[in-house]
Protein backbone atom coordinates (compact mmCIF):
# COMPACT_ATOMS: atom_id res chain seq x y z
CA UNK A 1 0.00 0.00 0.00
CA UNK A 2 1.26 3.18 -0.48
CA UNK A 3 0.52 6.13 1.45
CA UNK A 4 -0.66 9.89 0.95
CA UNK A 5 -0.72 13.03 3.65
CA UNK A 6 -3.36 15.69 3.04
CA UNK A 7 -0.65 18.89 4.04
CA UNK A 8 -1.63 21.28 6.30
CA UNK A 9 -3.02 23.98 3.80
CA UNK A 10 -6.34 25.17 5.16
CA UNK A 11 -7.49 25.51 9.14
CA UNK A 12 -6.49 28.23 11.61
CA UNK A 13 -2.68 27.61 11.67
CA UNK A 14 -1.57 27.93 8.08
CA UNK A 15 1.83 29.24 7.47
CA UNK A 16 5.14 29.08 5.86
CA UNK A 17 6.74 27.53 8.75
CA UNK A 18 4.12 25.32 9.76
CA UNK A 19 3.83 23.74 6.18
CA UNK A 20 7.73 24.01 5.64
CA UNK A 21 8.22 22.13 8.61
CA UNK A 22 5.56 19.65 7.91
CA UNK A 23 6.38 19.17 4.58
CA UNK A 24 10.29 18.22 5.18
CA UNK A 25 9.53 15.98 8.18
CA UNK A 26 6.75 13.40 6.06
CA UNK A 27 9.34 13.56 3.11
CA UNK A 28 11.39 11.65 5.50
CA UNK A 29 9.14 9.04 6.39
CA UNK A 30 8.29 6.95 3.71
CA UNK A 31 5.23 8.25 2.90
CA UNK A 32 4.67 8.22 -1.24
CA UNK A 33 2.73 11.36 -1.73
CA UNK A 34 1.56 14.83 0.02
CA UNK A 35 -1.94 16.17 -1.48
CA UNK A 36 -3.75 19.39 -0.88
CA UNK A 37 -7.56 19.94 -1.62
CA UNK A 38 -9.09 22.66 -3.90
CA UNK A 39 -11.18 26.07 -2.97
CA UNK A 40 -10.82 29.35 -3.96
CA UNK A 41 -13.18 31.67 -2.76
CA UNK A 42 -17.10 30.92 -2.30
CA UNK A 43 -20.71 33.07 -0.86
CA UNK A 44 -21.15 33.29 2.48
CA UNK A 45 -24.65 31.53 1.76
CA UNK A 46 -24.74 28.31 -0.61
CA UNK A 47 -26.72 25.00 -1.34
CA UNK A 48 -25.68 22.47 0.50
CA UNK A 49 -24.43 20.23 -2.17
CA UNK A 50 -21.69 18.85 -1.11
CA UNK A 51 -21.24 15.04 -2.11
CA UNK A 52 -19.19 13.60 0.42
CA UNK A 53 -21.82 14.12 3.54
CA UNK A 54 -25.13 12.38 4.69
CA UNK A 55 -26.70 15.98 4.43
CA UNK A 56 -24.74 18.04 1.70
CA UNK A 57 -23.09 20.17 4.18
CA UNK A 58 -19.67 21.54 3.49
CA UNK A 59 -17.41 20.46 6.43
CA UNK A 60 -15.41 24.03 6.37
CA UNK A 61 -16.27 27.04 7.90
CA UNK A 62 -16.64 30.51 6.17
CA UNK A 63 -13.62 31.86 7.71
CA UNK A 64 -11.50 28.89 6.94
CA UNK A 65 -7.68 30.07 5.59
CA UNK A 66 -7.56 27.64 2.37
CA UNK A 67 -4.29 28.16 0.21
CA UNK A 68 -4.07 27.72 -3.88
CA UNK A 69 -3.44 24.47 -4.52
CA UNK A 70 -0.68 25.11 -6.97
CA UNK A 71 1.37 27.63 -5.52
CA UNK A 72 1.36 25.42 -2.28
CA UNK A 73 2.34 22.85 -4.24
CA UNK A 74 5.28 24.67 -5.77
CA UNK A 75 6.63 25.58 -2.35
CA UNK A 76 6.23 22.48 -1.19
CA UNK A 77 8.52 21.18 -4.27
CA UNK A 78 11.26 23.37 -3.23
CA UNK A 79 11.11 22.13 0.76
CA UNK A 80 11.27 18.19 -0.46
CA UNK A 81 13.10 15.59 -2.85
CA UNK A 82 11.13 12.18 -2.38
CA UNK A 83 7.47 13.31 -2.23
CA UNK A 84 4.95 13.39 -5.02
CA UNK A 85 2.83 16.04 -5.56
CA UNK A 86 -1.22 15.83 -5.78
CA UNK A 87 -4.29 17.68 -6.11
CA UNK A 88 -7.71 15.90 -4.46
CA UNK A 89 -8.70 17.24 -6.90
CA UNK A 90 -8.01 20.32 -8.73
CA UNK A 91 -11.27 21.51 -9.87
CA UNK A 92 -11.31 22.24 -13.77
CA UNK A 93 -14.05 24.43 -14.86
CA UNK A 94 -12.51 27.15 -12.44
CA UNK A 95 -9.65 27.75 -14.52
CA UNK A 96 -8.87 28.71 -18.02
CA UNK A 97 -6.86 25.14 -19.60
CA UNK A 98 -3.39 26.98 -20.90
CA UNK A 99 -2.78 28.87 -17.97
CA UNK A 100 -3.66 25.84 -15.60
CA UNK A 101 -1.26 23.72 -18.18
CA UNK A 102 1.54 26.21 -18.19
CA UNK A 103 1.08 26.26 -13.77
CA UNK A 104 1.27 22.65 -14.08
CA UNK A 105 3.91 22.20 -16.55
CA UNK A 106 6.04 24.28 -14.57
CA UNK A 107 5.61 22.88 -11.26
CA UNK A 108 6.32 19.05 -12.57
CA UNK A 109 9.30 20.44 -13.92
CA UNK A 110 10.76 22.44 -10.68
CA UNK A 111 9.52 19.22 -8.47
CA UNK A 112 11.29 16.79 -11.30
CA UNK A 113 8.74 15.10 -12.51
CA UNK A 114 7.02 14.50 -9.03
CA UNK A 115 3.05 15.68 -10.08
CA UNK A 116 0.02 13.62 -9.69
CA UNK A 117 -3.31 15.65 -11.65
CA UNK A 118 -5.90 14.93 -9.49
CA UNK A 119 -8.87 16.39 -11.24
CA UNK A 120 -12.44 16.72 -10.74
CA UNK A 121 -15.56 19.02 -12.19
CA UNK A 122 -16.50 20.43 -8.76
CA UNK A 123 -20.05 20.77 -7.49
CA UNK A 124 -20.33 24.34 -5.85
CA UNK A 125 -22.69 26.43 -8.54
CA UNK A 126 -21.80 29.52 -6.19
CA UNK A 127 -18.42 29.11 -6.32
CA UNK A 128 -18.11 28.95 -10.10
CA UNK A 129 -20.04 31.86 -10.42
CA UNK A 130 -18.18 34.08 -7.72
CA UNK A 131 -14.92 33.13 -10.35
CA UNK A 132 -16.78 34.05 -13.44
CA UNK A 133 -16.68 30.83 -15.10
CA UNK A 134 -19.42 28.58 -16.45
CA UNK A 135 -20.94 25.60 -14.40
CA UNK A 136 -22.98 24.34 -17.69
CA UNK A 137 -21.36 21.44 -18.95
CA UNK A 138 -18.45 21.04 -16.68
CA UNK A 139 -17.96 17.56 -17.52
CA UNK A 140 -17.62 18.11 -21.27
CA UNK A 141 -15.26 21.41 -20.85
CA UNK A 142 -13.13 19.49 -18.39
CA UNK A 143 -12.79 16.37 -20.60
CA UNK A 144 -11.80 18.91 -23.33
CA UNK A 145 -9.30 20.57 -20.64
CA UNK A 146 -7.77 17.11 -20.16
CA UNK A 147 -7.58 16.73 -24.16
CA UNK A 148 -5.62 20.46 -24.28
CA UNK A 149 -3.41 19.47 -21.77
CA UNK A 150 -2.51 16.38 -23.19
CA UNK A 151 -1.61 18.12 -26.99
CA UNK A 152 -0.14 20.93 -24.68
CA UNK A 153 1.97 18.33 -22.56
CA UNK A 154 3.25 16.25 -25.97
CA UNK A 155 2.79 17.66 -28.85
CA UNK A 156 5.59 19.83 -31.17
CA UNK A 157 3.08 21.98 -32.03
CA UNK A 158 -0.24 21.82 -29.76
CA UNK A 159 -3.42 22.83 -31.34
CA UNK A 160 -7.40 21.94 -30.57
CA UNK A 161 -10.86 22.50 -31.50
CA UNK A 162 -13.24 21.78 -29.39
CA UNK A 163 -16.84 22.91 -28.62
CA UNK A 164 -15.77 24.71 -25.88
CA UNK A 165 -11.98 25.52 -26.51
CA UNK A 166 -10.43 26.46 -29.37
CA UNK A 167 -6.25 26.21 -29.72
CA UNK A 168 -4.20 27.74 -32.60
CA UNK A 169 -1.03 25.92 -33.48
CA UNK A 170 1.29 27.05 -30.82
CA UNK A 171 4.88 26.84 -28.74
CA UNK A 172 4.41 25.41 -25.48
CA UNK A 173 7.83 25.04 -23.46
CA UNK A 174 9.31 23.18 -21.22
CA UNK A 175 7.29 20.21 -21.23
CA UNK A 176 7.12 18.51 -18.47
CA UNK A 177 9.41 15.96 -17.01
CA UNK A 178 6.99 12.91 -17.12
CA UNK A 179 6.12 12.08 -20.43
CA UNK A 180 2.68 11.55 -19.27
CA UNK A 181 1.76 13.31 -15.86
CA UNK A 182 -0.43 10.83 -14.19
CA UNK A 183 -4.37 12.10 -14.20
CA UNK A 184 -6.31 10.65 -11.26
CA UNK A 185 -9.83 11.09 -12.06
CA UNK A 186 -12.23 12.25 -9.19
CA UNK A 187 -16.18 12.06 -8.92
CA UNK A 188 -18.78 9.44 -7.88
CA UNK A 189 -21.05 9.48 -10.89
CA UNK A 190 -21.00 7.34 -13.90
CA UNK A 191 -20.04 10.13 -16.37
CA UNK A 192 -16.72 10.56 -13.82
CA UNK A 193 -15.90 6.74 -14.00
CA UNK A 194 -16.38 7.06 -17.91
CA UNK A 195 -14.00 10.14 -17.26
CA UNK A 196 -11.45 7.66 -15.58
CA UNK A 197 -11.54 4.92 -18.29
CA UNK A 198 -11.17 7.54 -20.60
CA UNK A 199 -8.27 10.19 -19.73
CA UNK A 200 -7.09 8.84 -16.14
CA UNK A 201 -4.18 6.98 -14.74
CA UNK A 202 -5.75 6.40 -11.54
CA UNK A 203 -9.35 6.91 -9.36
CA UNK A 204 -9.75 8.72 -6.37
CA UNK A 205 -12.64 8.16 -3.72
CA UNK A 206 -13.15 10.29 -0.61
CA UNK A 207 -14.85 9.98 2.55
CA UNK A 208 -17.44 6.58 1.23
CA UNK A 209 -17.45 3.19 3.00
CA UNK A 210 -16.01 0.93 1.08
CA UNK A 211 -18.81 -0.84 -0.09
CA UNK A 212 -19.37 2.15 -1.91
CA UNK A 213 -16.19 2.43 -3.45
CA UNK A 214 -16.15 -1.13 -4.46
CA UNK A 215 -18.62 -0.63 -6.12
CA UNK A 216 -17.18 2.05 -8.11
CA UNK A 217 -14.42 0.14 -9.52
CA UNK A 218 -16.63 -2.41 -10.48
CA UNK A 219 -18.56 0.40 -12.71
CA UNK A 220 -15.01 1.89 -13.64
CA UNK A 221 -13.49 -1.51 -14.73
CA UNK A 222 -17.06 -1.94 -16.78
CA UNK A 223 -15.97 1.11 -18.37
CA UNK A 224 -12.70 0.20 -19.27
CA UNK A 225 -13.60 -2.99 -20.57
CA UNK A 226 -16.39 -0.70 -22.78
CA UNK A 227 -14.08 1.21 -24.49
CA UNK A 228 -11.21 -1.78 -24.83
CA UNK A 229 -8.83 -0.58 -22.17
CA UNK A 230 -7.22 -2.81 -19.37
CA UNK A 231 -8.56 -1.38 -16.32
CA UNK A 232 -5.09 -3.01 -14.53
CA UNK A 233 -3.46 0.24 -15.72
CA UNK A 234 -5.44 1.90 -13.15
CA UNK A 235 -4.32 3.03 -9.75
CA UNK A 236 -7.12 2.92 -7.14
CA UNK A 237 -7.30 5.24 -4.47
CA UNK A 238 -9.28 6.17 -1.23
CA UNK A 239 -9.57 9.63 0.60
CA UNK A 240 -10.12 8.68 4.30
CA UNK A 241 -9.67 9.75 7.70
CA UNK A 242 -6.57 8.63 10.04
CA UNK A 243 -8.57 8.88 13.41
CA UNK A 244 -6.71 7.36 16.30
CA UNK A 245 -8.89 9.09 18.76
CA UNK A 246 -12.41 7.83 17.08
CA UNK A 247 -13.77 11.36 16.37
CA UNK A 248 -15.27 11.24 12.90
CA UNK A 249 -17.25 8.58 11.15
CA UNK A 250 -15.62 4.70 11.55
CA UNK A 251 -16.68 3.73 8.02
CA UNK A 252 -14.53 7.06 6.36
CA UNK A 253 -12.05 6.56 8.93
CA UNK A 254 -8.76 4.37 9.75
CA UNK A 255 -9.32 3.98 13.68
CA UNK A 256 -9.10 1.81 16.65
CA UNK A 257 -6.40 -0.39 17.61
CA UNK A 258 -3.56 -1.40 15.14
CA UNK A 259 -4.79 -5.09 14.46
CA UNK A 260 -8.57 -3.56 13.30
CA UNK A 261 -6.87 -0.77 11.30
CA UNK A 262 -4.43 -3.45 9.55
CA UNK A 263 -7.80 -5.43 9.03
CA UNK A 264 -9.68 -2.01 7.75
CA UNK A 265 -6.28 -1.92 5.17
CA UNK A 266 -6.50 -5.40 3.98
CA UNK A 267 -10.17 -5.12 3.16
CA UNK A 268 -8.98 -2.34 1.59
CA UNK A 269 -6.53 -4.12 -0.58
CA UNK A 270 -8.68 -6.44 -1.24
CA UNK A 271 -10.49 -4.94 -4.03
CA UNK A 272 -7.97 -3.48 -5.45
CA UNK A 273 -7.05 -0.24 -4.02
CA UNK A 274 -3.23 0.50 -3.23
CA UNK A 275 -3.05 3.81 -2.34
CA UNK A 276 -4.99 5.55 0.72
CA UNK A 277 -4.78 9.17 1.34
CA UNK A 278 -5.03 10.49 5.18
CA UNK A 279 -6.71 13.21 6.50
CA UNK A 280 -4.56 13.19 9.91
CA UNK A 281 -7.40 14.31 12.90
CA UNK A 282 -6.10 14.55 16.60
CA UNK A 283 -5.69 17.01 18.86
CA UNK A 284 -2.41 19.67 19.42
CA UNK A 285 -2.52 21.34 15.95
CA UNK A 286 -0.36 20.45 13.44
CA UNK A 287 2.50 18.96 15.49
CA UNK A 288 -0.24 16.47 17.05
CA UNK A 289 -1.56 15.88 13.42
CA UNK A 290 2.27 15.18 12.57
CA UNK A 291 2.41 13.11 16.08
CA UNK A 292 -0.34 11.07 14.55
CA UNK A 293 1.32 10.55 11.62
CA UNK A 294 4.93 9.32 12.47
CA UNK A 295 3.09 6.59 14.75
CA UNK A 296 0.70 5.43 12.10
CA UNK A 297 3.61 5.33 9.65
CA UNK A 298 6.28 3.74 12.83
CA UNK A 299 3.15 0.82 13.99
CA UNK A 300 0.60 0.24 10.65
CA UNK A 301 2.11 1.11 7.31
CA UNK A 302 5.42 0.09 8.11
Amino acid sequence: MDWGIHLPQLGKQVSRENLKSFAERIDTLGIHSGWVSDHVCWPAQFEPNYPYTDDGSFPAPNDMAWLDPIGTLLFVSACTENLKLGTTVLILPYRLPVITAKQLATLDVLSNGRLILGAGIGWMKEEAEVLGMPFDNRGARSNEQLEIFQSLFTDEEPEYQGDYYQLPKVRFEPKPIQKNIPIWIGGDTSMAFKRVAKYGQGFQAAFQPISRISEEIAEIKQCCENIGRDPTELTFSVRMYLDPMGIMEKEKSLTGSTEQIQATVAQFESIGVSHILIDPVAPGGIQGRLTAVESFMESIAD
